[in-house]
């Protein structure tokens, strides 16, 4: 059973233009915090944070990927990629491999151990979403997903939409 709708959202598309989205903005902040909340409690047991699990997710979505590609997808330093990559791999959850064409390329693989826990986490998620789909209705997906889409970067939605695509 899903929870009412507050009538102050229900009412929010026909707010003024200069009203400002307070309760979606919030409804944004607490989704996305019980959303990481889930797995932030797992990854406590490892001495684990949020950033390794970005990255434990990103290398057991696509295996080989270089560290110039996971940086380009998290928009971090590679200062702060190296730290948590260190950890990772210090822990047996990552491993670097030497690329095969350019021996320069470091390309990044999740262990069995990286895998499980990136599929643990990930099943708690997905529970998450499927909850939160199933209250929301027949053809919620599609128009989450168009959101979800248009809460990104124009900029960027054209490489984010062929990462997807290429994560398959």
């Amino acid at each position: 059973m899903s929870a009412p709708i507050p009538s102050q959202i229900r009412s929010l598309p026909d707010a003024p233009s200069d009203a400002l989205p307070y309760d979606l903005i919030e409804l944004f902040f607490f989704a996305y915090r019980d959303f990481v909340g889930d797995p932030d409690r797992i990854l406590a047991d490892y001495g684990f944070g949020r950033a390794h699990h970005r990255v434990l997710h990103f290398v057991q979505r696509r295996p080989g990927m270089t560290i110039a590609e996971l940086l380009d997808i998290l928009q971090i330093t590679k200062q702060s990629l190296n730290r948590v990559l260190k950890e990772l791999v210090e822990t047996g959850f990552v491993e670097q491999r030497t690329g095969t064409r350019d021996k320069r390329q470091r390309k990044l693989h999740a262990t069995a151990t990286g895998r499980d826990l990136a599929i643990r986490l990930a099943e708690l998620q997905s529970k998450r979403i499927a909850r939160a789909l199933d209250a929301a209705g027949p053809g919620a997906a599609a128009i989450v997903a168009r959101y979800l889409t248009g809460m990104i970067d124009p900029a960027a939605q054209r490489g984010v939409m062929a990462h997807l695509a290429g994560s398959g």
